[in-house]
């Protein structure tokens, strides 16, 4: 937890500073399942860990609009309640650059007219790349949105050249 709450704390920090170079992106994924391996905690609750791979095509905006995309994620989620969503996206350009961001999401369950609703918010962070990438940092927003099978990755931010 002292880890996560760390990472969050250094991309918000990020995110708050700026930078005149950086240069701002917008993309969403739709990311389709292609392996997954479920375990359900045996506590009487709903409680489900979630190791999931998913493959897409970023649209959108900036460097990584047209990506393919591979998300290595871990989703450690117990609904009603709570979810501590977190992982790695594998970014793959055309040329065959690669960005890797990880990123993290909190997610939250509010009362709905059909029962709970999800909220996932959280932030990634550019940690090392190939090409184009390999002298680049970068940190945003992502925000997943439940698709009954598919998820939607939403992604903002900035990329820039290392300090």
């Amino acid at each position: 937890m002292k880890s996560a709450l760390a990472f969050t704390f250094a991309t918000a920090t990020a995110l708050a500073a700026g930078s005149a170079s950086a240069e701002p992106f917008a993309v969403e994924v739709l990311l389709t399942p292609t392996e997954q391996m479920k375990w359900e905690i045996a506590d009487g609750s709903k409680h489900f860990v979630l190791a999931v791979r998913r493959e897409g095509t970023a649209e959108g905006s900036g460097a990584f609009a047209g990506a393919q995309v591979t998300e290595y994620g871990w989703h450690d989620v117990n609904p009603p309640l709570w979810g501590e969503p977190r992982g790695y996206l594998q970014i793959t350009d055309g040329n065959g650059d690669v960005a890797v961001l990880r990123w993290a999401v909190k997610a939250v369950f509010l009362k709905g007219a059909e029962g709970p609703t999800l909220l996932d918010h959280g932030v990634w962070e550019l940690v090392s790349g190939t090409g184009q990438f390999a002298d680049k940092r970068g940190v945003g927003t992502v925000v997943i949105k439940p698709q009954g099978g598919p998820n939607l990755f939403i992604l903002e931010g900035e990329l820039g050249d290392k300090a």
